[in-house]
């Protein structure tokens, strides 16, 4: 089962970013404020679910969070920054989003660039420990992959309603027959690495 609180008595705010994997597209990232002593049996990290029960979860989040927010960071910017940079900063977004100011920041993996002032602890596979990073990791993950939805009415060549911009065989044969969008990651390698 996992965790409710890191530390006792404070309003915690759990971060998860979605797509930093990904060739095309804005990575996201959520921030959730759940009530303390919050219990859902059923919540995880959104990898263990079909799509169709991480959209019932996010419904279910949505519905029981004192405060939640969700923010992306657009490929342009991703290719300025990094994306390890690019996926801190929309944490950082979804954060300065919420309602409610949290005391402490509960970050999935094992570094965070804080660009504010409220005190974060690093989590290693916190989507599978604490259920405010679960949370944030299904709202980033549920609104990314409609916003790739959206993003393959216009480009349907690539197949990104079901690779989501993904690095797919499917994704790197479209690359190398249409080429890149004005959407894909100038600084992530776009052709398929040559297996030896």
């Amino acid at each position: 089962m996992l965790l409710s609180q890191h530390t006792p008595d404070l309003i915690e705010c759990g971060c998860d970013e979605a797509g930093r994997g990904c060739l095309a597209g804005a990575v996201f990232a959520g921030a959730v404020v759940l009530p303390k002593d919050y219990r859902n049996d059923r919540l995880n990290d959104s990898k263990q679910f079909t799509e169709a029960q991480r959209y019932e979860l996010r419904d279910e989040i949505e519905r029981d969070a004192l405060a939640w927010a969700v923010a992306r960071v657009e490929a342009d910017e991703i290719d300025r920054r990094n994306i390890l940079r690019a996926s801190m900063h929309a944490m950082n977004i979804a954060v300065q989003q919420l309602s409610l100011t949290p005391e402490l920041l509960l970050i999935d993996g094992n570094r965070f660039y804080n660009e504010g002032l409220i005190p974060y602890f690093t989590v290693v596979k916190g989507d599978g420990k604490y259920l405010s990073i679960a949370a944030a990791s299904i709202l980033a993950k549920t609104y990314r992959d409609d916003y790739m939805q959206e993003l393959h009415r216009r480009y349907p060549q690539y197949g990104w309603d079901r690779n989501k911009g993904y690095p797919t065989a499917e994704h790197y044969r479209a690359l190398a027959q249409y080429g890149p969008t004005p959407l894909h990651r100038k600084s992530f390698k776009l052709s398929k690495p040559i297996q030896a």
